[in-house]
């Protein structure tokens, strides 16, 4: 065979006992998925914010991160819902480069999934129990949710996994808040579909068990460009594509219609200062249109504490990302106060 076990993990419900939630952070977890609830229903009018690093590859960088984060939200939290991107799987067109956390808890490093799923648990519980702030994470592998489903507040799926069968079946079983991308083609008739099915309820196998779901209302789409056939980005944050989208959502007649608008990757073209300008087009957008402005829930940014990325290797630059490239602190809370504003 062409496959190699290297080692058992451990199963979802060993881990949790091993590491589990305080009775405080339930409550606390509880009373964040609610009003994030509330924003995606229509119940509440805030905005949402999900912002953070491309990829979580430092345990201590990540939670200084995220108490920033928190000492700006206990200023906005009137108008915004920071939800902070705390990403430990990181896909890879090719298959090449760092994967996250989940599999490099030490970046330069060989891969150590078991110490991974460990480190990933116990670095979004700290976050947690320091911060007050539940996380945002991506379902790169839908059968290892299981190891965080207790934790996270939103999750996404990417643009490579949104026509997977077993991502969209998985998002159906789910009880909080669940992005689809639109894929790398740009196609928004795939990512509703995909939504449809994640709304819908289904019978499937998932972790070596027959399970039945019942769907997720609050499953939604992620705008974040694509590229053509050349490979040139094609954004599609613009008021036409949000218009197109909304109509798109009437004609399927999906549930609690919601769109959050990733503001980097194919939409800045990776040109991560670019993420301010196109923040301020989708507000003029939201503020100039009404049914625009009930559609579209949030925005998602990639930031960290440094601006820009770096190669893995030494002498790395602690707070800046070793994946794709971010904005960096200052001009994140500029403008999350900005978006605060507008909002």
């Amino acid at each position: 065979m062409g496959m190699t076990v290297n080692s058992e993990l451990p199963l979802p419900a060993d881990l949790k006992k091993e590491y589990p939630l305080t009775d405080e952070i339930r409550d606390v977890k509880k009373k964040r998925d609610r009003e994030i609830r509330d924003v995606f229903t229509g119940a509440s009018d805030k905005f949402l914010v999900i912002v953070g690093p491309c990829s979580a590859d430092n345990e201590d960088a990540v939670c200084e991160y995220v108490h920033r984060l928190a000492r700006v939200n206990e200023k906005v939290s009137e108008r915004l819902v920071i939800i902070p991107r705390i990403y430990t799987n990181k896909p890879r067109t090719t298959g090449a480069g760092y994967k996250g956390m989940l599999h490099q808890p030490e970046p330069d490093r060989a891969p150590d999934l078991q110490a991974g799923i460990i480190a990933i648990r116990k670095m979004h519980i700290r976050v947690m129990e320091e911060t007050l702030l539940t996380g945002a994470d991506e379902m790169l592998y839908p059968e290892n949710r299981s190891y965080l489903d207790d934790i996270l507040s939103y999750e996404a799926i990417g643009a490579r996994s949104v026509e997977n069968q077993q991502h969209r079946l998985t998002a159906s079983g789910m009880d909080i808040p669940i992005g689809m991308k639109n894929p790398t083609s740009g196609d928004f008739s795939v990512m509703l579909n995909s939504v449809l099915a994640a709304q819908s309820g289904h019978r499937f196998i998932y972790r070596t068990m027959d399970v039945t779901t019942e769907g997720n209302d609050l499953a939604h789409v992620i705008l974040r460009g694509g590229v053509d056939k050349y490979g040139t980005c094609i954004p599609n944050y613009h008021y036409e594509d949000l218009k197109r989208l909304l109509l798109m959502y009437q004609e399927m007649e999906l549930k609690n219609p919601a769109a959050v608008i990733d503001v980097n990757h194919s939409n800045s073209n990776k040109q991560y200062k670019e993420q301010v300008r196109i923040a301020s087009e989708v507000l003029h957008s939201r503020n100039y249109n009404p049914e625009l402005r009930s559609l579209i829930k949030g925005i998602m940014i990639e930031s960290y504490l440094e601006e820009g990325c770096q190669s893995i290797g030494s002498g790395r630059v602690y707070g800046k990302s070793i994946t794709d490239p971010c904005l960096g602190w200052e001009d994140t809370e500029r403008l999350i106060y900005e978006i605060a504003d507008r909002c």
